[in-house]
């Protein structure tokens, strides 16, 4: 075991949450080390329906106050990430037998004007016999409208959220669990423990659980049986992907009999995304898996509203994750149960202060993130401003946030790279997609390519700069290249690459933090 310094704050939890705390800490000047027991993103974070939005549906259930604050982050974070988040146009077809028009209009009413928009066009109806989304669906629906909302890369926002607290000084140490912690002396004394199972011994002036499914294990565990007055409700969330069903950019949000919503998005160009499911869950959260069940329950949604029926047979890939959602005993279904979030801080007076993240949604990560730190900041007595509404992340310093513009000046920069790989590195990397590319000057300088489209290079950038260990971090979290491989080829690749990192050596970015810790 060896002796740590002392941090500020140990955040526990590599999901969005936690990596959006550990940026916002750093930020104002706080030391902060983040533990994650994986990957970045490893769980319910890589595991959503991709889409930065203010939650339509929630509107029926009376979460105004939810709907309107996630809708003013939606344009806060189209701005400060417009290279893995865009603008989304969404058809909502009309099925009179399930919701009447007038309710949807007023819906949409309240969703255009409950916050500001500057990037988004409002809401509209159409005739789905004249509209480009009509043609794909049954004779039957001819009316429909159609609304704004954002899509994200949601595993690319957490490794950026990350790389940002590390250039403002945090450390991050991936695959490190935190074995247990005590307070001692008016600090945390935390235990962490690698893949390999050496232990490190850290101190912590507080600590954030941001554990997501795991915070309730935590507080009952490692973190010394700590009571609470909360808890979350895990529910599950499914997702399937098939080949691409219709040929145009919008996306379809389908009203189901029970009163789900399905959505079909367009996916990674040559596919489109189903999801999600919400069923009640109780077993591992670590080994979440889609069931027969579920699978045949998405594909009915899309056959409902479809021409061209899909089955089991046609689904390339499926995901789930367990969503962690602030309980709601009054919630009887797990569609009802609400997607907004509650800080509980544990502060005894003369001790370290402790607190503890219950539910959330990915689009007011950034917000959540905020106010965590405002509470941690104020009981540590070291209150710091604000800083990260206005802020890019790593790559998003686009001028006018223009995508476009962007990527016809990367083109012109690097002419010789084949014009998807360059809108893929654009897409990825943003404004730093140069730093992936270094010197090269052609396809050949970019080192061996263990895939179509992915050269050494890029495995280089995601091992020094996004804490990428193996063929997993880069085909399925940093990228969702193992999608375009095909199953042939995919166990074979992947051998490849956890060579490559084997021999390469597995380590993460140098920490820029040490220098500022406080002294013991």
């Amino acid at each position: 075991m060896t002796q740590g310094g002392l941090y500020d704050l140990l955040v526990v939890g590599g999901g969005i949450n936690g990596a959006g705390i550990a940026r916002d800490a750093a930020g104002r000047g706080l030391s902060v080390l983040l533990c994650e027991q994986d990957d970045l993103a490893s769980h319910t974070s890589s595991a959503s329906t991709k889409l930065i939005h203010g939650g339509l549906r929630y509107l029926e259930y009376g979460e105004f106050k939810l709907v309107r604050k996630a809708l003013q982050e939606r344009e806060v974070l189209l701005h400060a990430a417009p290279h893995i988040m865009w603008p989304l146009r969404f058809v909502m077809p009309h099925m009179p037998n399930l919701r009447p028009a007038w309710m949807i209009r007023a819906g949409l009413f309240l969703y255009d004007h409950l916050a500001r928009r500057e990037l988004l066009p409002g809401s509209r109806g159409i005739d789905m016999r004249r509209h480009p989304a009509g043609a794909p669906l049954v004779d039957s629906i001819r009316r429909g409208f159609v609304y704004s909302d954002g899509w994200v890369d949601d595993a690319r926002l957490v490794a950026l959220n990350a790389l940002d607290a590390h250039e403002h000084g945090a450390t991050i140490r991936t695959r490190t669990r935190l074995v247990g912690a005590e307070r001692v002396s008016g600090e945390w004394r935390a235990t962490l423990a690698d893949e390999a199972g050496h232990t490190t011994e850290v101190r912590a002036r507080s600590i954030a659980n941001a554990a997501g499914p795991w915070v309730g294990d935590l507080l009952k565990g490692a973190l010394g049986s700590t009571r609470t007055r909360h808890s979350v409700r895990l529910v599950k969330g499914s997702h399937i992907v098939t080949k691409r069903l219709f040929d145009h950019d919008h996306a379809y949000i389908f009203q189901n009999p029970d009163k789900r919503i399905i959505f079909a998005i367009p996916y990674e160009g040559d596919y489109t995304l189903i999801g999600t499911t919400d069923i009640e869950y109780g077993g591992d959260a670590a080994k979440v898996e889609i069931s027969a069940d579920e699978i045949q329950y998405l594909c009915d949604s899309i056959n409902r509203y479809f021409k061209h029926h899909i089955g089991p047979a046609d689904v390339c890939w499926t995901y789930s994750g367990v969503r962690p959602l602030l309980e709601d005993e009054s919630a009887e279904n797990a569609s009802a149960v609400t997607r907004d979030y509650l800080l509980e801080l544990d502060a005894p007076a003369n001790d370290a202060p402790l607190l503890s993240v219950f539910g959330g949604k990915i689009t007011t990560f950034r917000k959540l993130a905020e106010e965590a730190v405002d509470k941690l900041a104020d009981a540590l007595k070291t209150p710091a401003r604000t800083w990260t509404e206005g802020a890019p992340l790593p790559g998003g310093d686009l001028a006018d946030a223009n995508f476009g513009r962007f990527l016809d000046e990367f083109r012109r920069d690097a002419p010789w790279l084949p014009a998807d790989l360059a809108h893929r590195y654009a897409r990825a990397y943003g404004t730093r997609a140069s730093r992936v590319i270094g010197a090269a000057r052609s396809t050949e300088e970019l080192g061996e390519e263990f895939a179509p489209n992915l050269f050494e290079a890029e495995l280089r950038y995601l091992r020094g700069n996004e804490w990428a260990t193996r063929a997993e971090d880069v085909l399925w979290r940093r990228s969702k290249l193992g999608l375009h491989i095909g199953r042939d080829s995919l166990a074979d690749v992947s051998r490849r690459l956890d060579r490559w990192f084997a021999s390469a050596g597995s380590t993460a970015p140098p920490s820029r933090a040490t220098a500022r810790l406080h002294s013991p």
